[in-house]
C-alpha cells in the first residue's frame, strides 16, 4: 500500500490517499505522462485535443465562472434583499438533472436559514410527490424558481404550469409575481416568462453544461434565495480554482483526483466509484452522481458511482472499486471506522476533509477539474450525454401517441402473477423465458443470476422518492450486495434520466438493472395538456427501458399496483428466496 500526504493549502479542503502500491506507480506514471505533455495548461486553454478534439471547447464555459460570478455578486444581494422584503415562506425550485441536484444538496446541508424562506426541490413527475410538496406551501408565499437550461425540457415546463395555475387561483394577475427563471438566454423560457409576467429571469451560461452549472446561476441563484452568503461561498470556492490551475500535479487538487480515477478505472478495472459522505453532507453524493455517470459513461467506458450503498465489512466488496470518502471535519462519523478498515484492507481510499460547510464549493469545481481530467484519461468527451437525448426521445414519441389516440401502446408482461406484472423486451424474454412454468420468483431468481463478478445491480424506481420507499428499496439493495458481492445504485426515475441514467446506457454493458413501476392510486392533470403527470411517467419509465433494450442491457421490469408498500414487500420476499438458493 502507498499513502499519499494530505495536499493541503491556506483554507483549501485536504484531499489524501491509501492505494495499492501496484495502482500508485501507475498514478505516478499518469502524473509524469500529464505533466510533460503540458496538460494542465491545455485544460485551461480549453484545448479540445484533450479529449476526443471534438466540441469539448464550446463547453468549457465553467472554468472561469467563479471569478465572473464574483464581478456580479450585486444581483445575488439585491434578490436576496428582494425576497426578505416580500416574506416569503418558501423557495421551491423545479428543475431536473442538472439544474435540481444543486440546490438540493444546498438545501438538504444548509437548511432553513434565519428570516429566510426554505428551499423546496421539486424533480419528479410522480402524482404523489408533486401532491405532498404542494400540500406544504401556500402559494401566495412562496417564490418559484423554474430553472432549465435549454428551456425546453419536459419536466421543468410542465411543473411550471402546474404551479402557475395553482397560483393564478390564488393571486390572480398577480401569479407571474411568485415566479423567476433560470435559463439559457434566448431560451423558449425565456419567452415565456416574459410573457407570463414573472418577476426576474436570470441566465446562463451557453458555454456551461447542466451538470458543471453549480457555481453558474443555475445553482447560485437559489444559494441566494435561500438567504446564504454567496460572497463568501464564491471567495472559498475561489482557492480551489486557483490551486486547479497549478501546473505541479502533486499540488493540483483537481488534477491529482482525475489521475487516481482515470487511472484506477483504464487499467485497473476499479470503475466503481463508492462515495461515502459523512452525515453533514450526505446528499453531496447525489450531485457527485450525475457529474461522473453523465460526463464519463459513454461509448462503453466510464466510471459508475455508487451513492448511499449500505456499508459492509471489506471482504464484501470486489476489486473494481475506488472508494471516496468525503467529510465534513466536525462530523462524527461511523464511517471512519469503515474508511479504515478498507483501506487495512488494500482497497483504494480517496479523503476529502471540508473544514467549513461553506467549503462545497471546492468541492464542486475539485470534482469537475477531476472529471475532465478523468474523460482525458478515458478518451470520451466529458460534455456531452448522447444516450440521455435517446431517452428523451422515446419518451416523446410516447407522450405524443397519447396526446392523438388518448392512450400509451398497450404492452403485454410475459407473466401477471402475485400482484405484479413482469415486462421485458424479447431479447431479455429469451434469456429468462426457458421450459416450464414461469413464476415471478423464477423469474427474478433467472435475472438476479445473471449478475457475475465485475458487475453491478441496478434498482431503478419509478415510486414517489418518500423514505419509506427508499428504506425498502435499500434493504433489497443490501441483500442484493451481500448476496452477490457486486456494487448496486438505486435511482428515481424520472430523476436519474437526467444524471446516472446516461452511464447506465452508455456506460460500460455491466448493468444488470429491475426496473419498478406502479399503478397510480391517483392521478393528477397536467394544465393544458392531455396527458397528465402520471402517464408522463410511465412514458418515461417505457423510454428507459425501451434504450435499455436498444443498448442490449440485462433488464426486467416489475409492475407494482396500487399499493406500492405491500408490493415491495412482496418484491422484498421474493429477491430473498431468490439469493437464498
Amino acid at each position: 500500500m502507498s499513502s499519499a500526504r494530505p495536499q493541503k493549502g491556506l483554507n483549501l479542503i485536504s484531499l489524501s490517499v491509501t492505494l495499492p502500491a501496484e495502482l500508485a506507480r501507475a498514478v505516478e506514471t499518469a502524473r509524469q505522462t500529464w505533466a510533460t505533455a503540458g496538460s494542465t495548461a491545455r485544460l485551461w486553454r480549453q484545448d479540445a485535443s484533450l479529449w476526443t478534439n471534438a466540441d469539448e471547447s464550446k463547453w468549457l464555459g465553467w472554468l472561469n465562472i467563479v471569478d465572473q460570478q464574483l464581478a456580479g455578486l450585486s444581483r445575488f444581494k439585491a434578490l436576496a434583499a428582494e425576497i426578505a422584503e416580500d416574506g416569503f415562506a418558501h423557495f421551491v425550485l423545479l428543475g431536473m438533472g442538472g439544474s435540481s441536484l444543486c440546490p438540493e444538496v444546498f438545501s438538504i446541508t444548509y437548511g432553513k436559514q434565519p428570516n429566510a424562506p426554505q428551499m423546496l426541490v421539486l424533480d419528479s413527475t410522480d402524482p404523489a410527490q408533486i401532491r405532498a410538496l404542494r400540500a406544504k406551501i401556500d402559494p401566495a408565499r412562496t417564490l418559484f424558481c423554474v430553472s432549465s437550461k435549454s428551456g425546453t425540457t419536459l419536466e421543468p415546463n410542465i411543473y411550471m404550469q402546474y404551479f402557475y395555475e395553482e397560483t393564478r387561483k390564488i393571486a390572480g394577475d398577480r401569479a407571474g409575481h411568485h415566479f423567476i427563471a433560470v435559463t439559457d438566454p434566448g431560451s423558449k423560457l425565456e419567452g415565456v416568462a416574459q410573457g407570463l409576467g414573472f418577476r426576474r429571469i436570470y441566465h446562463g451560461v451557453p458555454s456551461i453544461g447542466g451538470r458543471y452549472s453549480a457555481l453558474s446561476d443555475f445553482g447560485l441563484i437559489p444559494h441566494a434565495a435561500m438567504g446564504l452568503d454567496t460572497e463568501r461561498f464564491l471567495k472559498r470556492t475561489q482557492l480551489m480554482v486557483e490551486a486547479c490551475k497549478n501546473g505541479e500535479t502533486t499540488a493540483n487538487p483537481g488534477v491529482s483526483l482525475g489521475l487516481i480515477l482515470g487511472t484506477a478505472a483504464t487499467q485497473f478495472g476499479r470503475d466503481k466509484v463508492t462515495l461515502l459522505c459523512s452525515p453533514s453532507i450526505h446528499d453531496l453524493g447525489a450531485w457527485l452522481e450525475q457529474l461522473l455517470a453523465e460526463s464519463t459513461g459513454k461509448q462503453g467506458r466510464g466510471l459508475i458511482p455508487v451513492d448511499r450503498e449500505p456499508v459492509v465489512a471489506p471482504q464484501g466488496y470486489g476489486k473494481d472499486r475506488v472508494f471516496a470518502y468525503i467529510r465534513y471535519g466536525s462530523d462524527s462519523d461511523p464511517n471512519e471506522a469503515v474508511v479504515a478498515a478498507l483501506e487495512k484492507a488494500g482497497q483504494p481510499v480517496i479523503r476529502l476533509v471540508l473544514k467549513d460547510l461553506y467549503d462545497l464549493g471546492q468541492v464542486f469545481f475539485q470534482w469537475e477539474i477531476a472529471t475532465a481530467v478523468t474523460g482525458s484519461i478515458i478518451g470520451i468527451n466529458a460534455f456531452n450525454q448522447p444516450d440521455v437525448e435517446a431517452s428523451k426521445v422515446a419518451t416523446r414519441e410516447l407522450t405524443t401517441t397519447f396526446e392523438a389516440s388518448g392512450s400509451l401502446p398497450t404492452e403485454q408482461p410475459i407473466l401477471d402473477q402475485d400482484g405484479m406484472k413482469l415486462f421485458t423486451d424479447k431479447a431479455n424474454a429469451a434469456a429468462l423465458l426457458g421450459s416450464g412454468t414461469a413464476t415471478s420468483g423464477g423469474l427474478i431468481r433467472k435475472h438476479l443470476d445473471r449478475v457475475k463478478a465485475g458487475d453491478y445491480f441496478g434498482l431503478l424506481a419509478y415510486l414517489p422518492m418518500f423514505p419509506e420507499y427508499e428504506a425498502a428499496l435499500q434493504e433489497i439493495r443490501l441483500k442484493i450486495l451481500q448476496a452477490k458481492q457486486v456494487a448496486t445504485v438505486l435511482g428515481f426515475g424520472p430523476r436519474f434520466l437526467h444524471s446516472t441514467g446516461q452511464a447506465y446506457k452508455g456506460g460500460p454493458n455491466s448493468g444488470v438493472f429491475l426496473q419498478i413501476t406502479c399503478e397510480e392510486a391517483d392521478d393528477l392533470a397536467v394544465p393544458q395538456q392531455k396527458y397528465t403527470f402520471g402517464i408522463v411517467k410511465a412514458a418515461q419509465a417505457r423510454g428507459d427501458f425501451q434504450v435499455l433494450a436498444d443498448r442490449q442491457r440485462r433488464a426486467l421490469r416489475v409492475h407494482l399496483g396500487k399499493d406500492i408498500k405491500a408490493g415491495l414487500a412482496r418484491l422484498h420476499d421474493l429477491v430473498c428466496a431468490a439469493v437464498a438458493h
